[in-house]
């Protein structure tokens, strides 16, 4: 059985304690805990305080990430497109700069298993180098389940 793990990486606009950022920074939690409730969620990055911006992954102390497991494919689309984060997913340019190439990788991992840092930034360099493969894709191209790629 495998689950699905999904790196996201933004460069802010502004500072997190910018007023500019505040209605990102405002929701956070309720947006977080809207994963943390969403039937299939598995697993996401976190600190103490709940959230991933406190994660330093970059030189860059603006560039944040996102980084979470979920047990389908389907699961994650319906929270990321059918739930009040859409809302948000479509504010994001308020608060984000563009990114040359896919802000968003995607890859199987065997259940049980939790990615790293590395293993995710591993996965969009991969991304980004050779586009979408089995190993690392978009929500735009998918790749099944390597348990449903052998059946």
């Amino acid at each position: 059985m495998f689950h699905l793990a999904e790196l996201n990486v933004g460069t802010l606009r502004a500072p997190l304690d910018d007023p500019a950022t505040a209605d990102f920074v405002d929701n956070l939690e309720r947006i977080n805990g809207l994963a943390d409730g969403s039937p299939g969620f598995v697993w996401r990055l976190q600190t103490d305080a709940g959230n991933a911006t406190d994660v330093q992954v970059f030189d860059d102390p603006m560039t944040i990430v996102n980084l979470s497991v979920w047990d389908s494919l389907e699961s994650l689309q319906a929270y990321v497109y059918r739930s009040d984060h859409t809302g948000f997913l479509r504010r994001r340019r308020e608060w984000f700069l563009a990114m040359d190439g896919p802000a968003t990788v995607l890859w199987w991992l065997p259940a049980g298993t939790l990615p790293s840092i590395d293993e995710a930034l591993a996965r969009r360099r991969e991304l980004l180098e050779c586009g979408p493969t089995p190993n690392a894709f978009t929500f735009r191209t998918t790749f099944p389940a390597p348990e449903a790629a052998s059946t």
